[in-house]
């Protein structure tokens, strides 16, 4: 068991097992605002806020914010929740965080969705230029404060293309934002996430929710296709996040998704909830 700091997580209580969900960067739990109801039809939501984001506290110790220091944080929360397998689903920098949960702990997972994300299958290129530019633009976080994070470019408030409900909970939790827990995040998180190398090792069934207009998104996208085993792919008509822009074909194709490895893997219950 963690001892602190824990990361915040939501449980809402549904119809099947727990479905662990994680946002990416500058979000928090009302990135799934959307998609809940929908998924309380086959599963349990559990949502969590990464460290320096909505509920989650923002540690000092950098080593909080490495990729597989919030592996071990989810493994614990499944621990907690007394879940033998779950589902797991991640969006933007949450993809990258779920995907390596899901290739060090696959036999914990019943099956893996996930939306774009460059950093999961960032090449050798991107990572130099992120490493180039990740102290300016976490120094102008912690110096600029929540000025800065409204400003930034990152911001998913910024999309006009959300559903109203996601984008009207992203603005009022603006102010949960952490500059310090999101400088962390620019430093440690982003540039050591990328799970490129790793994707050909899968053997879990995953669905990847692909918002096709992402231009950014097309070569990490390539080369999932190309060598990640176990994979269907959905492309969508939208951006960087597909259960945001389009929840409704979101949550169809990832409610048939989970049925039918539900039907599979034999598990119909709900996991004891903290027991």
């Amino acid at each position: 068991m963690l001892t602190k700091p824990r990361l915040h997580f939501d449980v809402h209580p549904g119809a099947g097992p727990p479905v662990l969900m994680v946002h990416g960067i500058m979000a928090g739990r009302a990135l799934w605002a959307a998609n809940i109801d929908a998924l309380k039809t086959v599963s349990t939501p559990v949502v969590v806020e990464l460290f320096g984001h909505g509920r989650s506290p923002a540690p000092t110790d950098v080593g909080a914010y490495s990729p597989d220091a919030y592996v071990a944080q989810f493994e614990a929360i499944r621990e907690e929740l007394g879940a033998k397998k779950w589902f797991v689903i991640g969006q933007s920098l949450g993809a990258a965080l779920t995907l390596r949960y899901v290739l060090d702990h696959g036999d914990r997972v019943i099956a893996h969705v996930f939306t774009n994300s460059v950093s999961a299958a960032a090449d050798a290129q991107w990572r130099a230029r992120i490493v180039a530019t990740v102290e300016d633009a976490a120094r102008a976080l912690e110096e600029g404060g929540l000025a800065a994070i409204s400003e930034s470019r990152m911001n998913p408030v910024r999309a006009r293309s959300f559903h109203p409900h996601v984008r009207a909970g992203l603005i009022a939790d603006q102010s949960l934002l952490s500059p310090v827990g999101l400088a962390a995040t620019m430093r440690h998180t982003v540039p050591n996430s990328s799970m490129r190398d790793q994707v050909s090792q899968n053997q879990r069934p995953c669905l990847l929710v692909a918002g096709e207009r992402e231009k950014a998104f097309a070569e990490p996208l390539a080369h999932i296709k190309a060598l990640m085993a176990n994979l269907t792919v959905v492309q969508l008509p939208v951006g960087h996040s597909p259960n945001a822009e389009a929840p409704e074909a979101f949550d169809t194709a990832v409610t048939a998704f989970f049925r039918a490895h539900l039907e599979t893997a034999h598990v119909t219950s709900v996991a004891p909830i903290g027991q």
